[in-house]
């Protein structure tokens, strides 16, 4: 059987010869593309940024910080995005509110090119913040306050929404046969504390108390839980709201000489080993490397190109049931701060 190979005349020449140029060209920018992102990873990698948009400045204000597991995490998920698109990132905390709303305002006379912020006590920031956008500078906020941060004029906010987190607590726990549950507010007056809280009650079933007690006081906390579960000696369960307090929670649980489940919002290196051991039931996560590296990011989206996620609706990071399942993995992450 023969075969006709096919000849192109002459007049099909240069559409051939724009062919291979669109070939050419293509494979020059795949090539292009694949060594400008490898240049971007070895600059990150050897401690600078992947972008060449101006050396913007971004301030994030929280109402709590170091020495917090969970808000070292937000802040170097943070830094990292930071580094990642050349931004010099200025971080402050306050846990007093007042005191959180100067250090707002310190941004604003510092003229940032755009703001991150926590509303835990969300109403007593609205004055700040709309002088904030009064000075053009673009807020996102991150964490707590989901509630307020339309409201007061922000691009988005970053988180999860608590109530949400609450009812996803309360479904574990009725899923788990808990029948009396102490949830402990370790902050009075924090929004998304009472909405983890009320949440959870509105899905365990049983019987559901609150205990408010000083979270600025662990050995206080301690006594106050252990307390109350000597007193009662129906709770068969005890729900924190903190890495920290979780802690706190499991001292307590032994103090009582109970056998009460411990389980817990948000993670740490004592949360983790719990989940493993079996010592904490499970952990609700909001992801908090999540919301310092995303709420940075975003900023710098916003500015370079007037990108934002979300659709003007928040972006969860959370709520995630983890249980011992998850905890041999958790745990590298846990360790080098990320989770």
């Amino acid at each position: 059987m023969s075969t006709t190979r096919f000849r192109p005349s002459r007049r099909f020449w240069p559409v051939c010869a724009v062919l291979a140029l669109a070939v050419t060209a293509a494979g020059c920018s795949s090539t292009g593309g694949r060594r400008a992102e490898e240049a971007r990873a070895k600059a990150v990698a050897a401690g600078g940024s992947a972008v060449t948009t101006p050396r913007w400045k971004v301030a994030m204000v929280t109402h709590a910080g170091p020495g917090d597991a969970f808000w070292d995490s937000v802040r170097k998920g943070a830094e990292q995005a930071a580094a990642k698109d050349n931004i010099t990132f200025l971080y402050s905390n306050d846990a007093q509110t007042q005191n959180q709303v100067q250090l707002v305002q310190a941004a604003i006379d510092q003229k940032v090119d755009g703001l991150l912020v926590t509303l835990a006590k969300g109403d007593a920031m609205a004055d700040v913040l709309g002088k904030a956008r009064a000075a053009g500078i673009p807020v996102i906020t991150i964490n707590s306050g989901q509630e307020f941060s339309a409201k007061f004029g922000a691009l988005t906010h970053i988180g999860q929404d608590e109530s949400a987190a609450g009812q996803a607590a309360g479904a574990e726990l009725a899923s788990r046969g808990r029948r009396n549950v102490l949830c402990v507010i370790h902050e009075q007056g924090n929004v998304g504390q009472e909405e983890r809280c009320s949440g959870a009650q509105s899905k365990a079933g049983g019987s559901f108390q609150v205990l408010y007690v000083n979270g600025t006081d662990m050995p206080d906390a301690r006594a106050a839980i252990s307390a109350k579960l000597q007193a009662d000696p129906s709770i068969d369960t005890v729900l924190t709201l903190s890495g920290p307090m979780a802690a706190t929670g499991m001292q307590a649980v032994q103090d009582a000489h109970r056998g009460v489940e411990l389980d817990t919002f948000d993670l740490g290196p004592q949360v983790v080993a719990g989940l493993k051991s079996g010592t904490v039931g499970f952990a609700v996560d909001q992801q908090p490397y999540l919301q310092g590296y995303e709420g940075v990011d975003l900023l710098w989206l916003y500015k370079s190109n007037l990108d934002m996620l979300g659709g003007g609706k928040p972006v969860a990071t959370g709520p995630q049931i983890l249980t011992k399942d998850n905890a041999d993995a958790l745990a590298e992450y846990v360790a080098r701060g990320t989770r």
